[in-house]
């Protein structure tokens, strides 16, 4: 059970070491990008090219979805990148249902582990496989490994590495549990006194909005840690008073010396035209590669190109309407 790229190498790897998938179940197809052409979830593509069943349920506890699950005899539901089952669905297989979670449990349960580690500035996270029950990342833990979270992570970097080791520690996991070599920990014993839970909800736009009047640091990790998606935003504030709406793909801590008194948000003049210099509580910060609205991804330099920024321009927050 899974729906994105991040799911695939695990079904992946269980065919090529010769587990027999009996069916796999993802997210209806749905439009996408700018077109909104209908497309399907990746975990379905390389199922059909894999020659295995699909099931895109709307309604998980749909009694007919349910009764074709019980007819295949499943011994065990392998749950990556997907949504919360109901009870009657990871009951329903005679192992139960394990969860691979992009986070060393119970640190970061939620929709946006990789995110909030990057963010939160964390300088390691890992990976959990655990079984599912009726609340959200709370089941008993089957294995952990730790990853380290480099100095310029960014989401997509950590995604990638977690992607691939997620799907080695998904065939260790069940390797363990057929051999009976596995013995599971309850979450609650991790949390010694004096322990700090931290979250990791889903990410709104609200998230997204860089505010520079927080410190280079935060602002930096905020940049890295949204990138390649959903992606940090600022409004971009021409001379003339034309509003753009500018994202941030990669932003790394400015050396200006002597430092600038301008105010935050304030954009500043780089003599090297290879970033965009924009004042922060403490400091200076470099966004080094951006995208402006409608447009394509691009680094600094060529941006510059067009939009020849001096300390007339300014940076800040964009008005954010929710429904």
């Amino acid at each position: 059970m899974g729906t994105p790229a991040f799911a695939v190498p695990s079904l992946s790897t269980l065919i090529e070491n010769g587990y027999r998938i009996a069916g796999v179940v993802t997210a209806p197809d749905k439009p996408a990008g700018r077109g909104q052409q209908v497309r399907m979830p990746d975990v379905k593509r390389f199922a059909l090219q894999a020659g295995l069943p699909v099931m895109q349920p709307l309604n998980l506890r749909d009694r007919e979805f349910l009764d074709l699950l019980h007819s295949m005899n499943i011994d065990l539901a392998v749950v990556v990148a997907f949504r919360m089952l109901p009870a009657e669905l990871w009951s329903l297989p005679r192992m139960g249902a394990m969860n691979l979670h992009a986070s060393l449990l119970p640190q970061y349960r939620g929709a946006a582990p990789i995110n909030w580690a990057i963010i939160n500035g964390e300088n390691k996270s890992g990976l959990t496989t655990f079984m599912i029950d009726h609340q959200i990342d709370t089941g008993k833990i089957l294995m952990q490994e730790e990853i380290t979270i480099s100095e310029n992570e960014t989401a997509g970097t950590l995604h990638d590495k977690m992607m691939k080791q997620g799907a080695k520690l998904v065939l260790k996991t069940i390797r363990g549990m057929l051999s009976g070599n596995i013995t599971t920990l309850d979450q609650s014993l991790l949390e010694k006194q004096g322990f700090i839970l931290k979250s990791a909800p889903r990410i709104t736009r609200e998230d997204c909005v860089i505010i520079w009047t927080h410190t280079v640091a935060s602002i930096c990790r905020l940049v890295r840690g949204l990138s390649p998606h959903p992606c940090a935003f600022t409004e971009m504030t021409a001379p003339s008073g034309q509003k753009y709406s500018l994202r941030a793909f990669f932003a790394r801590p400015a050396e200006i010396y002597p430092p600038s008194p301008a105010p935050c948000g304030q954009v500043l003049w780089n003599p090297h035209k290879d970033s965009i210099f924009v004042q922060a509580a403490d400091g200076v910060v470099a966004l080094t590669e951006v995208q402006l609205a409608g447009k394509k991804k691009m680094p600094a330099g060529e941006f510059l190109k067009g939009f020849p920024l001096d300390n007339h321009w300014k940076m800040g927050q964009p008005e954010i309407t929710t429904k």
